[in-house]
């Protein structure tokens, strides 16, 4: 597993420039908080704006096409979201799987699209409760993962994370047993083994997502397996975002 814990805000269709203050804060802090990688995935209109703000933490996007350019009205290209300062991209999150019926061949393409254009990627799966109520949990995200993944990538260790995220739990204050958590994320290691070797798959972070908030993110971030957290509304605001980024130094402590 990569040495340092790897903190994302997600924060989804929220923000304007006014929250930029925000964005100060939570770089300034993590400046002395070393041991942990953070990064903040604002919305596409503030980008921009949010990387001129930063000096330490990474900026990304939360969506791109797969295609370079065209006749695409209302998308934004891999390349058009590196421009504005994107060095990263959140693909296959389940809003974006459900709401806009993305299947896991398209996520595989703009995933390729994102190596492409330079940015690493941040691969979302989790199952629904029905399919863990069902004890399929485990096999249905292993073959989205294997579905979505390109069969070859340069080095997975630098272009590539995994976020679970069981369907769920995301803002419903719900979380999964630390032992679930344990085995998915164990399942998820060997997936990632099978397609790219052990050296890679051992560098890869695989984060957890789902209510994750400043009085539970220390011990779900000392689950075997478990390299950060992709965080949604707890980021939105300084003070909570830092709580789980301060979690995550702490538990490198220990």
């Amino acid at each position: 597993m990569a040495e340092r814990p790897y903190i994302v805000g997600n924060w989804k269709m929220n923000g304007t420039r006014a929250m930029l203050s925000e964005v100060r804060a939570i770089d300034r802090s993590s400046q002395r908080l070393m041991k942990v990688e953070v990064a903040l995935a604002p919305p596409y209109t503030l980008i921009h704006a949010v990387h001129r703000e930063v000096e330490q933490i990474g900026v990304g996007a939360q969506d791109c096409h797969p295609g370079v350019d065209g006749a695409n009205t209302g998308d934004i290209s891999a390349s058009m979201v590196a421009d504005a300062g994107a060095k990263f991209v959140i693909l296959g999150h389940s809003e974006r799987r459900e709401n806009h019926n993305e299947s896991s061949e398209l996520i595989r393409a703009k995933i390729t699209a994102a190596v492409e254009a330079g940015m690493r990627v941040i691969l979302c799966c989790g199952e629904s409760e029905a399919t863990r109520d069902a004890g399929d949990a485990e096999a249905f995200v292993t073959k989205q993962i294997r579905e979505s993944l390109p069969d070859v990538l340069d080095n997975p260790t630098d272009q590539l994370t995994v976020a679970y995220e069981p369907i769920w739990a995301i803002g419903t204050g719900r979380t999964p047993t630390l032992d679930d958590i344990a085995a998915m994320h164990s399942s998820i290691h060997s997936t990632l083994v099978e397609l790219y070797g052990e050296d890679h798959a051992a560098q890869v972070r695989i984060l957890y997502g789902g209510s994750v908030k400043p009085d539970n993110a220390k011990e779900l971030l000392a689950v075997d397996g478990v390299g950060g957290a992709l965080v949604g509304g707890a980021s939105l605001a300084a003070e909570s975002f830092l709580g789980i980024v301060l979690a995550a130094a702490e538990a490198q402590d220990q």
